[in-house]
Formats: structure tokens, sequence, C-alpha cells
């Protein structure tokens, strides 16, 4: 367990915290590499991040939360140091308000706030120092200065542990600040049940419901302005208990009485340190799933937490006996685990892919739940910007993920690529003209509302091809070809006489007031500039490629987006770690690093891919920053697949565009029992050749067959 790469506090092995008898089950082989707080720690220097951050502002990066959870769970129980911060917890911080059990790193969420209290006072809070805090996955830890409690953490799928050592014995409490999460909370109740148990919800929304029991009798159950947002309730305990409180919480979506069931069913009379167990024996089979050898401490202790990172959203939302919360607000069972949508705009890119080669019974699930929400309102969700459910979907198919009703859930895409007002903004106008436009505005500037109109057609444009190898695998001929057509509709976007995507006005004139390098959060472009989306049609890199008029303009344009400077003067919050143009702190551009592949110049794409896993991971004083939002694991995902050498550059397509790994041998265990073995032969980066299997292969990309069938990936370099 850690604190940061360079080791500023004490590293406690994970083994010598439990019982002798269990050491054999759970000494770390891969969790040790997990360092849960990288990505808390703000991102500061201007030389990474393009700008000097404005006095008050804390850079959009990282936004991760280094409590405990298990894979894809429903419970991730963490510290809060600050309300309405992406993920509850900063780094820099020195006083936590509570614990929660809900996250993502997304400014909602962190619900059911509790925090353990000694003679308290007024103030509910504690002053903590990273000396006395610890974390690995499934696992937190972190003393209390004020309260003189050693709080200990863990958790199942959908509950959670906590284990709380009071220094004093009297005045022992536990508060439920259930007025508060990073979600507005309009009602709130707590009642008890029995001598040693409580119960009851928050509504943020929908509700969220908890059911928890204390291995210490309840003396009172104080209650201040209840369902009040100042509200508060206080547990008080009894004294003269040995050994330390514990509380042992379920957690639910759907009712108070399934909180109890998962509690029961999932934590039951088992001890802290069996759930601990068994939190870390479940990550590390999963990352034991890609055996790295080589490499630096710090190389290997980034792949494996960006792999831990990676698995965290999407979050299950059903309960052990099956029912969850739908889409109407109504109570629902299925016979699969009902999960959230994917954080589809940021995690379509590589993150979806990546969840399917290892967990692909998850992966399956999800797609289901997609189409249970398809099936309630209409549309498979989109999630923020685009209709990248479609690329998702579509690649996990074409993979061999198809145990669903995949003409049901085609039926539903094409709605979403059809229908006005529905899962894709403006997509009447996309489908009349070919592009969607925007307004001529005289001083538009970051926060200027419009359609985002560039970002929406290019993307607009691959979730079309997405669609289309649905319909070609299905035999849809008809729709294949206009989707396909409706595919190419990118190229409406481009301005030969700028040789950038630029805006266009609705009679189709170009958008006059035009600076490719100023970035909007929506107005022509989404949470970028024109460099920064200019380099996008991983469906279609050949025809991309003819627009700028070959390979020879066009690598003299890739050139400018890694070379031009970058103007400290335009700031937006989440366009931040800059290479020229290029901005790897947020996902629009995280293709174009690759795109000198398609020119044959492989070399230079890793000049670009080393110098942003060597320096933009894990930076800072501490070494535990992140280049910009991890985004439910999108930016983890990117490092890791770079890292082994096989990316995901269209998403869709079930091939991966081979690099040269960080490490010397790279092993993943597929999922259906074989290995797939990446080498990397010779002493250099520049890559001269790739071999399968023995036998050397034209071009750069390989078949995803070989995660059915194993095999051996040699890259070759000099």
């Amino acid at each position: 367990m850690r604190k940061g790469l360079n080791g500023l506090s004490t590293l406690l092995l994970l083994s010598s915290l439990v019982p002798t008898s269990s050491r054999a089950q759970t000494t770390p082989a891969y969790t040790k590499y997990v360092n849960t707080f990288i990505g808390t720690a703000p991102l500061t220097d201007p030389k990474i991040l393009g700008y000097t951050l404005p006095d008050g502002w804390r850079s959009w990066a990282g936004l991760t939360f280094p409590g405990s959870s298990l894979p894809n769970a429903m419970v991730q129980l963490s510290p809060m140091t600050e309300y309405g911060s992406g993920a509850g917890y900063e780094y820099e911080d020195n006083i936590i308000y509570s614990f929660t059990h809900t996250n993502k790193g997304h400014w909602n969420l962190c619900n059911i706030p509790v925090l353990p209290l000694s003679h308290p006072g007024e103030k509910f809070q504690s002053r903590f120092s990273h000396q006395k805090e610890s974390a690995a996955p499934g696992y937190y830890q972190v003393y209390l200065d004020d309260y003189g409690v050693d709080v200990r953490l863990t958790s199942t799928l959908r509950c959670g542990y906590h284990q709380y050592a009071f220094k004093d014995d009297a005045d022992k409490q536990i508060l439920f600040d259930l007025a508060k999460s990073n979600n507005r909370i309009s009602e709130w109740k707590i009642e008890q049940i029995g001598d040693n148990a409580v119960q009851g919800y928050q509504r943020a929304g929908s509700n969220i419901y908890f059911y928890a029991v204390l291995n210490t009798k309840i003396t009172q159950l104080e209650k201040k302005a209840e369902s009040d947002p100042k509200g508060y309730a206080i547990v008080h305990l009894a004294d003269g208990n040995k050994g330390p409180v514990e509380m042992k919480i379920g957690i639910s979506f759907v009712s108070a009485e399934n909180a109890k069931q998962n509690l029961e069913q999932e934590i039951g009379n088992r001890s802290f340190e069996d759930i601990r167990n068994t939190a870390t024996n479940t990550w590390e089979k999963l990352l034991s799933t890609i055996e790295v050898k080589g490499g630096t401490d710090k190389q290997r202790t980034m792949f494996y937490s960006c792999l831990y990172r990676s698995f965290l959203w999407p979050a299950l939302r059903s309960d052990v006996n099956g029912e969850f919360h739908d889409a109407k607000g109504n109570t629902a069972k299925a016979d699969f685990n009902y999960y959230t949508e994917p954080s589809l705009w940021d995690t379509y890119r590589n993150k979806d892919v990546l969840l399917g080669m290892i967990s692909p019974d998850v992966t399956l699930d999800v797609i289901k739940s997609m189409k249970e929400v398809g099936d309630k309102t209409g549309f498979i969700p989109t999630f923020f910007h685009g209709d990248h459910g479609t690329s998702s979907i579509a690649g996990a198919y074409l993979r061999g993920i198809d145990n669903f009703d995949i003409k049901g859930t085609y039926a539903i895409l094409l709605r979403n690529a059809n229908v006005d007002k529905g899962a894709r903004p403006f997509v009447k106008e996309y489908i009349e003209k070919g592009y969607i436009s925007d307004p001529d505005v005289k001083n538009p500037h970051v926060e200027t509302k419009a359609k985002a109109g560039v970002s929406k057609t290019l993307e607009y444009s691959y979730d079309d091809y997405s669609l289309a190898q649905i319909a070609k695998k299905l035999g849809d001929t008809a729709n294949y070809r206009i989707l396909m057509a409706r595919s190419k509709n990118y190229r409406n976007m481009f301005d030969p006489s700028t040789k950038f995507m630029r805006g266009r006005l609705e009679n189709g004139e170009w958008i006059k007031n035009f600076d490719p390098q100023y970035p909007y959060y929506e107005y022509m472009y989404r949470e970028a500039n024109a460099w920064q989306v200019s380099f996008f049609a991983p469906h279609d890199m050949k025809g991309l490629i003819q627009l700028y008029g070959g390979a020879t303009p066009f690598e003299a344009k890739l050139d400018s987006l890694f070379t031009v400077p970058w103007n400290p003067k335009h700031i937006a919050r989440n366009v931040e770690t800059m290479i020229g143009q290029y901005c790897h702190g947020n996902q629009p551009d995280h293709e174009a690093p690759f795109a000198y592949y398609f020119i044959n110049k492989p070399e230079k794409s890793q000049k670009i891919i080393d110098t942003i896993l060597n320096t933009l991971y894990g930076v800072g004083d501490d070494g535990i920053a992140l280049c910009g939002m991890d985004d439910a694991g999108e930016m983890s995902a990117w490092y890791v697949l770079s890292a082994a050498g096989l990316y995901t550059f269209s998403a869709t397509d079930p091939e991966y565009l081979v690099t040269v790994p960080l490490f010397d041998e790279v092993k993943w265990k597929t999922s259906t029992g074989k290995v797939l073995t990446i080498t990397h032969a010779g002493t250099g980066r520049k890559m001269t050749g790739i071999k399968v299997n023995g036998k050397t292969i034209k071009g750069y990309f390989v078949p995803d067959e070989l995660f059915k069938k194993g095999g051996k990936i040699e890259v070759v370099t000099k």
C-alpha cells in the first residue's frame, strides 16, 4: 500500500496486515504495484498544463478516488475531503468530512456519508495526514487525528465494511451526514432497527438505500432536522465493548430490504480480514490477466495502477435478488447483472474494448443493460455527446460477445441514428445536409453555447460506420449502404482552404470567426479546438489523408499538430496538457498520435506515444498526478493498451494497431484460456517489423482472433 511513487511515506505490505493463516492466499503479486492515490493530486505545472492556473482554480486532472472497491461494483467506499469535487478526495487537503459509498469521478454520487466521532464538538470533520494513511485495491486506512480513530475500510460488490479503532472508549458516535453528497439531496430518512442496526435512504433524483449493522449496541439515534439540507443524524454507541467498532452496511438502489439482503448474502458473519482477503484475491485474479516483464518500477506501477483504474466503471446497479431501478423509475428484475451505462463519450475509444477483452461477461451484461434502457425509453443511452453506445456494442459484437438480442438491439440503434429529438441531437439536419451547422457568433468565447456541430458531425459519421458493420453482419444491405454513405459526412466539415475541420453555417458557408487554436466547450467543437478534431476519421484514414492532398501534406499538418506552440492565454479548464496543439488531458484527439502509421511512419508515432507514456502519467512532486481527467478509466486504458503494444485505433473494428510495448514481454491470459504473448526484440524504439506466430505480416494491425486462439506477436525494433 502506498502514497506516491517517490516513497515519501512508509509502504506497508498487504500481507503483513492479515493473519498468518491467510497470507498464502493474499500475498500480493500484482496489487502491490497498484497505487490507488494516482490521479488524486492536482496538476499544477504550467509547462505541462499549457497555461498558468488562475487563482482559485484546481486543474481538472485525475479526479480519481483512493478508496475500496471491487471491479465494476455498486459500492466504492472512499474518503471525502471536499463535496462538489470530482471524486470527493483531493490529495492536497488535510480534512476528512466523511466516508461515502458510491463514486465515479464526475462530480456526482458520493452517497451515504458516514464519519466516526469521539467528543466531536460542533464541527463534524477531522484532520488527517498522509503519513497515517494507506490504501490498496479493496482496502483503505486512515487515522482521524481530531477523534483519535483509526479507520479501516473494505468492501464487497454491494456492501461496505467499516472498522473503527477508537482511542477513547467513551462517547463513541457515528455521523450519518445524509443531507450531503455530490448531488443535491432532496430528502433523507434514517431509523433504528433493533438494538444495533439502522436503515434509511438518500434521495438524489432516485433513492439510494442502506441497511447497516453494528457490533456495538446503539444507545440513541439522534436526528437533527431530518430531511433538511442542513440536517444530519448521529448514532450514539454504548461504552465498554472490547475491540474496534465494526459497521457492515449494504447498499441498494431499490429498497432497504434489498440492502439488508445484499448485506446478509455478501458479508453475513464474515470477518473484516476475510472480506479484505477476498477483495485482494479478486483484484489479483483480474490484474494477473496481463503479466509484464521488464520496464522500470515506475512503469510497472503505472501499468497496474491504470489497469486497476480501468475496471471501476460502469457500476453494478442490480441487487443479489436480481432487482434494479429501471430507466422509467420502476423496480424491475432480470436474469443478468444490471449496470450503469459506460461513460461512453470517453470510454468507447479504448476502455470499453479493454473491458470486453478481460471481463467479457461484464461487457455482455452492460450491453443487455443498455438494451433494457432502450426497451423502456426507445433509445440506447448515449452519455454526454455522440452516439457511441453504437461503437461499443458493435465492437463487442464483432469480437464475439454476441449472446444477446442483437436484432432487437440493432433496431433500437437504428432509431438512435434516424429519429429526430431522440438520442442524437440535430440528427435531422445531419441527415438532410450531411453536416450540423453552427451560428456565426461575432465574439465567441470558451463558454459560447451552440451545437458543437463539427464534433457532432465527425462523431455521428463514425457512429454510422459502426452501425453499418452490424448491418453488414446481419445482412441488412439497404441500411449498410445508407450508413456507409453517411459515414463519409465527416468530409463535409473539412475546409480545404485552411486544412481544418471547420464550422459551417446553415447556408453552407464557412463560419468566419475562425481561430483554429481557440478551444470551445460546445461551439463548433466539443471541449476542443480545430487542431484537436481535424485528424478524427478512425474508420476512413485513407479518405482523410486524401482530403489533405496525400501523405506528404498530411504528414506536414500532423507534424504541426505536435509542434505549433499552445497559446497560454487560451484557457479551457479541461483542455489541458499540451504537446504543441495536441491535448492529452482530454479525449477528443487521443487517436492522433497513432495517425503516422497510416503514412508508414510508425517511428514518428512511437516517439509521441513514448513521450506521453513516460512524462504525462505519474507527474508532480509526489508522482501521483495525471495529465487530465481519468474519465471513468479512459485515460488509464489509453496507457494500458499503448504500454502493452496493442491499441484500439478504431474501437468498432475487431483488430489492434501494434505499437512498441514498454516492456520486454507482455502475456495476456485470454478469456478462452489461451495466452497471447507480445515480445519486443531489439534495443531501440523504431519498429522495423511485426511477426505473428513467426511470420512477418504486412501492415500494422493484428486481428482480435489472436485473443481467441492465443499466439505470439514479436515487435522487431532497432
